[in-house]
């Protein structure tokens, strides 16, 4: 089998697929005891559909490994991620049900989810690295142990950079497998509350000081506020795009492609930063991550990113 990212040129996104249920207009919170009705819904695909969805539309070579079952769930996100185009050549299908759902309760500048998942074992990640010798590596969650680190080191050999996100994955520093597995990563990018849990830090000046030990490049993704992000001993503080929030599911997601599609087309830090805060902040303007943009349109949007501040850390 010869993969689409044979040369070195392109992006392993390996991680599931969500079907996200979005629920919009809520007046109040559900609370036991109580009904709520949503003013607007829609059934759309998250998780690792959106990296690989958003990176394809800003005209990069994906590959995404993941597995589809015979549910109604699978049936449905397989049958979008081939609307959009996407290279099957990483998905594995299975004759049982693979029901990856989350149920997102959307107020104005956050939301509330609820998550279910049918387990399965993933491929391996050295045997993708093996396969497919991309030029970076995108890992969804955190994850940490010796065969996450034997996978790393196996990238780093194949000239792979690693970006990895967080997600709402128990862990802290004080554990020690964990701070080695972080030590292989070249770029991690939590949101503000993830970073402050990781580290049991109160403040995000804390937090990016803690984990900049630790990894090459951090990326605090704070929403609105934008980024605070620390790159060989550089501090950066970007602002966001003035926009008016429709939904904020996927807009981490829409800004890790962002960050690295101006990545592997060799643009300077700070510009890879600007174009993660257009990404996410375009995403935020519908539901899910039907905002994603496309190259044309990135370029649109790269003219309304404020200056980044940049001191050292």
């Amino acid at each position: 089998m010869v993969s689409v990212c044979a040369a070195g040129q392109g992006v392993l996104v390996a991680g599931p697929w969500f079907a996200d249920l979005i629920f919009r207009g809520l007046s109040q919170p559900s609370l036991p005891g109580t009904e709520v009705f949503a003013e607007e819904f829609s059934l759309l695909p998250g998780g690792a559909f959106t990296l690989a969805m958003a990176l394809h539309r800003l005209g990069h070579d994906v590959v995404w490994a993941t597995d589809f079952g015979d549910d109604l769930f699978s049936r449905h996100v397989l049958s979008l991620a081939r609307v959009e185009g996407l290279n099957e050549i990483g998905f594995r299908h299975h004759r049982f049900p693979l029901r990856n759902l989350t149920v997102v309760f959307s107020y104005p500048g956050d939301r509330a989810m609820t998550t279910y998942q049918d387990r399965v074992s993933p491929l391996p990640l050295e045997t993708l690295l093996k396969q497919h010798q991309p030029k970076m590596l995108l890992l969804p969650c955190l994850q940490y142990g010796r065969a996450t680190q034997a996978a790393l080191c196996l990238a780093h050999k194949l000239g792979t950079e690693v970006f990895m996100d967080c997600q709402d994955i128990p862990g802290c520093l004080k554990n020690p497998l964990l701070r080695d597995t972080l030590a292989q990563v070249d770029f991690f990018a939590p949101n503000a509350s993830e970073a402050l849990r990781l580290t049991g830090t109160t403040t995000v000046d804390d937090a990016i000081g803690a984990l900049a030990d630790l990894v090459g490049t951090v990326l605090i993704k704070r929403g609105s506020a934008g980024v605070t992000a620390v790159a060989q001993g550089q501090r950066y503080d970007l602002a966001s795009i003035a926009v008016t929030a429709v939904d904020t599911t996927g807009a981490g997601d829409c800004f890790n492609a962002g960050f690295i599609h101006a990545r592997l087309a060799g643009h300077d830090f700070a510009d890879c930063l600007a174009a993660g805060i257009a990404c996410g902040a375009a995403a935020v303007t519908a539901l899910g991550c039907s905002a994603a943009l496309t190259r044309a349109q990135l370029q649109q949007w790269l003219s309304r990113v404020p200056a980044p501040v940049a001191e050292l850390s």
